[in-house]
């Protein structure tokens, strides 16, 4: 074997320290001790080494084709990981992949946050206990739509700073963090040589986009973050993504590589010796695996990865190295005011089934659960709190179908083909038209083919990348029908199981599920089929009692400075607030008045450039508001005579997340800021004495926790009141009953900020999108950002995610920050789950993926029944099937929520999948001839289309507020 197949099984933390600690200077004898001690003290994960080669990731000393899923454990809350983990491995995931936040983890220089939705040791845990493996990307720059692209604001006061580059200061800073979640996820026991999880880390993150703007200094700093990463000792391998130059080799000399590596300190257990596949070892090294299992150190390649919407054409920058996939961009982010992103799973199944095609071996989704970014942590400017991503599990959790069915669907039929893809370097490449194309990976047993027996190992895609036509393509004697823009697979090189494109247009073997934020439903056991039933349609509103407090317009606090001039707007708030109050005033003489009377001009406000918004105030009165990214304002002002108070209040949305010299970037003003018109003309503000008070006096006070809310001077609003600026609201209301996720409807509002039981729900903006943009979409064809949206004409979001973990049963505290006027009467609270459910599959379909597998004695596939094409149904967790409200097998014609009879139709089709569903959460339809009783229509391609509904497995209740 290449490296060491069986380890010995893991010790915990402490008792792994504690018995190095017992023999320190040890003997023989205490190794022998360690030794059985860990034999007693299994854990989920036997540790195991992870090394690489051209080809794939070596796991356990075989290499593997790896489906990875992106989730970011702070865009959920604890309570949701363990399902979100749970569904990514039953749609097929073999890795959870994530980010690693460190503004989220250090939010003041040196003090740490470990705790709730920032426990990502629980989180490891959680994947690690899940049997899956997890990839880390500490980065710790990590773009990623999140504030200040992962980069804590403390960072940018650093003295002589300049992020990204071969900077010193930086580079300090950047090497203690990496240095310090290395040690700590050390110390947990979460590599994968301890027993843990964690198989691969990130250093960096996407710097090859940026790199040319630092000049050498750029490179010199790639070198630099590569070999601080290599010299921390990990023992797993660390990429670099859309980094073309990261670097190749590290000087094995290195101390603190060779040093803790390969010449273990400490207690020896034994003495082993093993073939490596990595350059600068040679070809046999001993490794020496003492008491605290020591790892040999494989990471002395970087490898390079790639991030976009297709990545089949990359190709590392190196022979030795795997390609890999770390961001595979299966939808994207939505903006404040910008239609929503989707992406046709149809585009995305075809992405990835290319990259296996042409020799890719670890894909990740990003993101495979998208999120909410709660608080003010999404990036920006201008990202909305949603991180939906158009993902498989969508925001509150649920299965978005039928991308995650399909996706499923496709990642079973890869690893049907992953004992040839990982027996093969290089796959043989076939010509089948001009342009459609063959990859076939064929090769007897290999060192890494997992087939048993002596049989050989033969899988093949077949790809017709023509956007329009489908093709038929004879290949080894066989004729084959591929749709446009589609890949077949063939795990055994003769038998279809599945094709990228049929999906919708194609017979649908995902079903298609359909959302809805009401009340739950009871569930009904004993329903007549011939009786559907009626599922009510009402909206629970928010309650008829609110309270409301005004928000003070300037300065509300002592804690507030004057000085001369204009000062940058993080320089001032450190990012702890969006709001900053720049307070002045104007002194206009009777003869500015009479010049602008003569001349019927009026004075304006200028500045060179703001960003992202800008509320000005005169004399206590809201007189104009401008929203941008670094734009000019140019505001026509009425002043009166004698001095005049005017308040400019700037606000961030969301901190610069991408691009190079980040610290630069900033936010307020930028350039000149000038009062022009003034008849002894232009007004240099700058030289004028400002002002400044931080945030809002309710957010500082904290009026949205349920302790200080009770001190505040709240007052009642009317219902007939007129919407008002500037004004904090709050109310109670009761949680929807069961466990269904849940959201607000703040479609009523304009912009602010929510919070439920002190807990911050985000930003909120009811911004509309252009209404234009939104057509039909088409799969065929590459894909790009604003090829298919939706929501064209509507707020780019209403509906708010509240967890269910914030929530008690009744009295929720509800706190909201309105800037620009709404009416808090018509907010509402649903909870969300899938209501309607559909499905088609035709007789011709292909069988079920969970129905095949490899023969023993030879290269072929067979089914484990005789088995027919199944129509799976899947409520979500909690929910069963309660009406069947359309079913018929033979030529059903229409679309989900269309459906009708055709020609042809089998009478019982109602009754039979009734029987087999109603009151279950999931369930698998068998569609043949036999299963309905008879052929209705002897000769003619039959199909089962259903209309199901789900419903909450016990009875629930309406909001009440």
């Amino acid at each position: 074997m290449s490296i060491l197949s069986t380890w010995v099984t893991s010790l915990s933390r402490e008792n792994s320290l504690s018995c190095q600690k017992m023999f320190q200077g040890g003997a023989f004898l205490a190794a022998l001790l360690c030794f059985s001690l860990t034999i007693e003290l299994g854990e989920s994960f036997v540790p195991f080494n992870v090394s690489y080669d051209n080809r794939a990731l070596i796991i356990n000393g075989k290499r593997r084709m790896l489906i990875s899923a992106g989730i970011h454990y702070p865009r959920a809350t604890p309570e949701m990981w363990p399902n979100l983990i749970a569904k990514s491995k039953e749609g097929g995931a073999d890795v959870i992949q994530t980010y690693v936040f460190w503004n989220g983890h250090e939010p003041v220089r040196g003090q740490y946050n470990f705790e709730g939705s920032y426990d990502i040791f629980k989180f490891v845990k959680l994947v690690g206990s899940s049997g899956l493996y997890l990839h880390l990307r500490i980065g710790p720059y990590v773009c990623a739509e999140w504030n200040f692209g992962g980069f804590p604001v403390w960072l940018r006061d650093i003295p002589g700073v300049e992020f990204r580059t071969n900077n010193a200061p930086f580079k300090v800073e950047m090497q203690r963090f990496v240095k310090k979640i290395v040690d700590l996820m050390r110390e947990e026991m979460l590599f994968s040589w301890q027993g843990g999880p964690i198989i691969m880390l990130q250093i960096e993150n996407e710097y090859g986009n940026v790199e040319s703007s630092f000049g050498q200094r750029g490179k010199d700093y790639v070198k630099w973050a590569a070999r601080m990463a290599i010299e921390l000792d990990a023992g797993v391998p660390w990429v670099m993504c859309q980094q073309a130059d990261a670097p190749d080799i590290i000087d094995c000399s290195t101390k603190g590589v060779i040093g803790r590596g390969c010449e273990s300190e400490g207690l020896y257990i034994l003495e082993i010796e093993v073939s490596v596949p990595v350059a600068c070892f040679g070809v046999v090294t001993s490794f020496k695996l003492h008491c605290r299992l020591g790892h040999p150190s494989f990471s002395l390649l970087k490898i390079n990865a790639c991030n976009g919407f297709y990545c089949d054409g990359f190709w590392p920058n190196s022979a030795k190295k795997p390609k890999l996939w770390t961001e595979d961009w299966n939808g994207w982010f939505a903006s404040w005011g910008g239609r929503t992103p989707k992406r046709p799973v149809e585009d995305i199944a075809f992405a990835v089934a290319r990259f296996f095609q042409r020799g890719g071996s670890f894909h990740n989704y990003y993101m495979y659960f998208g999120g909410t970014n709660f608080g003010r942590s999404s990036g920006g400017p201008f990202y909305a709190t949603s991180y939906d991503y158009d993902a498989p599990i969508d925001e509150y959790g649920l299965l978005s179908q039928p991308k995650w069915g399909h996706l499923k669907e496709l990642h079973a039929a890869i690893k049907l083909c992953e004992p040839a893809l990982v027996a093969v370097d290089s796959p043989h490449y076939i010509k089948l038209g001009p342009m459609q194309e063959a990859h076939v990976y064929s090769v007897k047993k290999s060192l890494y083919s997992t087939v048993s027996g002596n049989g050989s190992s033969c899988s093949a895609f077949l790809a017709n990348i023509d956007e329009r036509k489908t093709v038929s393509v004879k290949f080894l004697g066989q004729l084959y029908t591929l749709p446009p823009w589609s890949v077949s697979i063939l795990p055994d090189c003769q038998t279809t199981v599945f094709n990228t494109a049929k999906n919708a247009e194609w017979n649908v073997r995902a079903q298609t599920s359909v959302k809805t934020v009401e009340f739950d439903l009871p569930l009904f056991q004993n329903i007549s089929v011939t009786q559907p039933l009626m599922l009510q349609n009402k909206i629970s509103s928010i309650p008829k009692a609110w309270m409301t407090l005004k928000e003070p317009i300037g300065v509300w606090s002592e804690n507030n400075f004057t000085i001369q001039g204009l000062l940058e707007h993080l320089h001032v708030t450190k990012d702890n607030s969006d709001y900053l109050w720049h307070i002045t005033r104007i002194n206009v003489s009777a003869e500015d008045i009479s010049f602008w009377e003569e001349k019927q001009i009026s004075p304006a406000l200028s500045i060179d450039s703001m960003r992202d918004i800008l509320r000005i105030f005169v004399n206590g009165q809201l007189i104009g508001s401008v929203i941008g990214h670094w734009v000019k304002v140019v505001q026509p002002i009425q002043f009166l005579h004698g001095y005049n108070d005017l308040v400019l209040l700037s606000q961030t949305v969301g901190l610069q997340n991408y691009g190079a010299f980040m610290e630069r970037d900033g936010a307020g003003f930028k350039g000149q800021v000038k009062l022009t018109g003034f008849k002894n003309g232009e007004i240099d503000l700058s030289e004028y004495s400002w002002t400044y008070q931080v945030g809002l006096k309710g957010e500082f006070q904290k009026i949205y926790t349920i302790d200080e809310s009770e001190k505040a001077e709240w007052i009642d609003l009317a219902l007939d009141a007129s919407p008002s600026t500037f004004t904090w609201y709050k109310t109670f209301f009761d949680a929807p009953n069961g466990a269904n996720p849940v959201a607000l409807d703040l479609g009523s509002m304009g912009k602010g900020q929510a919070w439920v039981n002190g807990h911050h729900i985000g930003r909120y903006w009811t911004l509309v999108a252009p209404k234009d943009g939104c057509g039909v979409c088409d799969y065929r064809g590459a894909y790009y950002s604003s090829k298919c949206v939706t929501n064209c004409g509507k707020p780019t979001q209403t509906w708010y995610h509240i967890p269910r973990s914030w929530l008690k049963a009744s009295n929720n505290l509800l706190v909201l920050f309105e800037e620009t006027g709404g009416n808090p009467f018509e907010i509402s609270v649903e909870s969300r789950y899938t209501k309607t459910i559909c499905a088609e599959v035709s007789e011709t379909h292909y069988k079920s993926l969970q129905n095949w597998s490899r023969s023993d004695s030879k290269d072929k596939f067979f089914s484990q029944n005789t088995a027919t094409p199944e129509m799976h149904l899947q409520c979500d967790g909690g929910h069963a099937i309660s009406s069947i409200e359309f079913a018929s097998y033979g030529t059903p014609r229409g679309r989900c929520h269309k459906f009708s009879q055709g020609k042809c139709h089998a009478p019982n089709s109602m009754a039979l999948v009734s029987k087999v569903c109603l009151g279950k959460q999931r369930c698998v339809i068998q569609i043949s001839n036999s299963e309905f009783g008879a052929d209705p229509c002897q000769g003619i391609v039959k199909t089962l289309a259903v209309k199901a509904k789900c419903a909450s497995s016990s009875t629930t209740g309406s909001s009440q507020i």
